[in-house]
C-alpha cells in the first residue's frame, strides 16, 4: 500500500497502564512510504539489540514504545552525534524498530512505527549531564554494551560512558543499566557516576525542548512527584511525541533549564547508583493517549520504583 493509507492492529489502554490491553484495528493518518518485511512474529516482546549495521545503534522496545541511544562508531560518521536518547513512536505490539532501521529511512513510515524524533545535541528522553558552573557537562556516545535479557518480557541491557571533562578540575564516567518490562512506557535506568573527586555532583537528567516540530512544546512539572511531563508540538504529518522523566522527588535540588532541555537536577553521590525512570509515547500509537491531559494522568499516576534492584534482579 504504499503511497496509501494502511490499517494496522494497535493496543488501546486505560491510562492507568495497568489494566489488560484490548487488541483493535484503526487507520492511523499517515501515508505508508512502503511496507516493512513481515516480522517474525506478531506476539508482543522486550527487545534489545545492537545494530552493528548501522554505527552501533542500540535499540530496545516493548509492546508500547522504542528508543535507541547512539554508539562510538557514530561519532565520526554523523558529528556531532551525543549521548541524548532517541525515541520512537510504534503502533504495533511485537518489535519493529530493526527491521525499521534496515529500511535505510527509518525517518518515514512503513506502517508499524516512525522515528521523527529528532535528539541533536539535547538529552533527548531523559539522557543526563553534570551540572556545573551554569552549564550541564555530557558525555560522548557510549563504548561499551552489556545486553542482560532480550526477546522475552523485558529487554535488560547495560552501557559504559568513557570519562568525560567537568570543566578543567574533574572528570566522571558512568555506567548505565537500563530495563524494560512488557506493559509499561517508563524504562528504568540505574546510573552509577564515578569521578576522580569525592566530591557531590549535581546530576541533571533531561527533556529536549526543540526535538519536533515548531516550537518547544508544554510542560508539566510536579515536583511532589519528581516529574517532568512533555507533550510535544504537532508535527506536521507526524503527530505529537510524549515524554516524561520520573526521579525520587527527595533527590532534587532544583528544577530548571539551559537552551536545549527541561532539566531536574538531582543531588548525587560519586560511585553511589541512582535510580530514575524515562517514558515516551505517540500520539498515534499504541497507549491511546491524544491528549496531553491523558499523558499527564499516565505520566504522573503510574507506580515506579526507585530501589537499587538487588544482585541479580
Amino acid at each position: 500500500m504504499a503511497g496509501g493509507w494502511m490499517i494496522v492492529p494497535v493496543v488501546l489502554s486505560l491510562m492507568t497502564g495497568s489494566s489488560a490491553a484490548a487488541q483493535q484495528s484503526r487507520a492511523v493518518p499517515l501515508p505508508v512510504v512502503s511496507p516493512l518485511p513481515p516480522p517474525p512474529s506478531r506476539t508482543p516482546a522486550a527487545v534489545a539489540l545492537l545494530a552493528g549495521y548501522r554505527y552501533d545503534d542500540l535499540l530496545w522496545e516493548n509492546d508500547r514504545t522504542a528508543h535507541r541511544i547512539y554508539g562510538h562508531a557514530l561519532e565520526v560518521a554523523e558529528p556531532p552525534s551525543g549521548s541524548g536518547i532517541d525515541s520512537w513512536g510504534k503502533n504495533v505490539v511485537w518489535p519493529f524498530a530493526d527491521r525499521q532501521l534496515r529500511t535505510g529511512d527509518q525517518h518515514g513510515y512503513h506502517g508499524e512505527g516512525i522515528d521523527f524524533y529528532n535528539v541533536g545535541t539535547t538529552r533527548g528522553a531523559g539522557g543526563l549531564g553534570i551540572w556545573h558552573d551554569n552549564k550541564l557537562w555530557t558525555s560522548r556516545n557510549f563504548v561499551r554494551h552489556r545486553i542482560i535479557a532480550s526477546g522475552g518480557g523485558r529487554a535488560d541491557f547495560a552501557v559504559d560512558y568513557a570519562p568525560w571533562p567537568v570543566d578543567v578540575g574533574r572528570k566522571v564516567w558512568e555506567t548505565r543499566r537500563f530495563t524494560l518490562p512488557l506493559g509499561t512506557h517508563f524504562t528504568r535506568m540505574v546510573s552509577t557516576i564515578s569521578s576522580d573527586r569525592d566530591e557531590p555532583l549535581l546530576v541533571g537528567i533531561g527533556i529536549g525542548k526543540r526535538t519536533t516540530g515548531q516550537g518547544a512544546g508544554e510542560l508539566t512539572v510536579d515536583r511532589a512527584r519528581g516529574l517532568l511531563s512533555w507533550w510535544g508540538p504537532d508535527d506536521a504529518g507526524h503527530g505529537r511525541m510524549a515524554i516524561a522523566v520520573r526521579v525520587d522527588p527527595g533527590m532534587i535540588a532544583e528544577v530548571r533549564g539551559d537552551a536545549e532541555n527541561h532539566i531536574v537536577l538531582l543531588r548525587v553521590r560519586p560511585g553511589v547508583p541512582f535510580v530514575y525512570h524515562s517514558g515516551s509515547a505517540w500520539s498515534h500509537g499504541v497507549g491511546g493517549f491524544r491528549t496531553r491531559q491523558q499523558w499527564d494522568a499516565y505520566a504522573s499516576g503510574t507506580q515506579l520504583d526507585f530501589a537499587i534492584p538487588k544482585a541479580g534482579e
